[in-house]
């Protein structure tokens, strides 16, 4: 079991008529956010039945391979990461974040984020609480990716009814240009407000003037119609 051997049995499952499929949904076109990326054409059952085969690889090699031009070879190489994560000691869990956090220009897509942040990056916040300077500093990140790991790895806190960390990275990134972030904030915020709809309520009533339209319809989806729209209209519970 090699990195090697990992990238030739990817490249052997894809399909040409799905590579192209894939290019489009994930943007890869000139000036869209993943402009030049490479697809393989995987589906995502097959990817990680062969990645996890390979869950044995060494940190060493998996770097190598978030290196990859390929965006599924990436994929794998984060599949493996997270497992080997989630039964590592901490002295390994460690390792792992510092090889995550120095590698954030090859995860770059929305998917490679979402996959792996949450359980390498919102594991450490659990564990570590109040880490504002590496949360501050990936929220105020140029790089797009660094700033959607920042709100998407809070949720995991969110999850337990911890909601400081994922307020202020939310807060940071109200005015954010890109739509990509919108939709994160959203995706937190909505599961916020189905562990504490008051406190949602209550974050969206403050910075309403503030919160991006994509950002506010995501958050309040698990909300009635009627009490959406009211909310959408600015209007909200005394």
């Amino acid at each position: 079991m090699t990195g090697a051997a990992l990238k030739r049995e990817l490249k052997a499952a894809g399909t040409p008529t799905r590579a192209a499929g894939a290019a489009r949904y994930f943007k890869t076109g000139p000036g869209e956010y993943g402009e030049g990326d490479v697809f393989l054409g995987i589906s995502v059952p097959v990817l990680r039945k062969i990645a996890l085969r390979y869950k044995t690889l060494s940190l060493d090699e998996l770097e190598k391979l978030l290196a990859s031009k390929e965006h599924e070879v990436r994929i794998a190489a984060l599949e493996i990461l997270v497992a080997q994560h989630k039964r590592a000691d901490a002295s390994t869990r460690k390792q792992i974040l510092d090889l995550y956090l120095r590698n954030t220009q090859h995860i770059n897509n929305w998917d490679l984020v979402d996959l792996s942040c949450r359980e390498i990056v919102g594991s450490h916040l659990k564990m570590k609480r109040g880490q504002s300077k590496l949360l501050t500093r990936l929220a105020k990140s140029p790089s797009l990716w660094e700033r959607r790991t920042a709100i998407i790895s809070t949720m995991p806190l969110v999850q337990e009814g911890d909601f400081d960390a994922a307020l202020r990275v939310a807060e940071i990134l109200l005015e954010d240009p890109h739509d990509l972030i919108h939709k994160a904030i959203g995706w937190v915020l909505r599961v916020l407000g189905d562990v504490d709809q008051p406190a949602l309520l209550a974050f969206l009533a403050k910075h309403y003037d503030r919160v991006p339209r994509t950002a506010l319809r995501y958050a309040i989806e698990h909300f009635p119609p009627a009490e959406r729209k009211q909310i959408l209209a600015g209007q909200f519970p005394a």
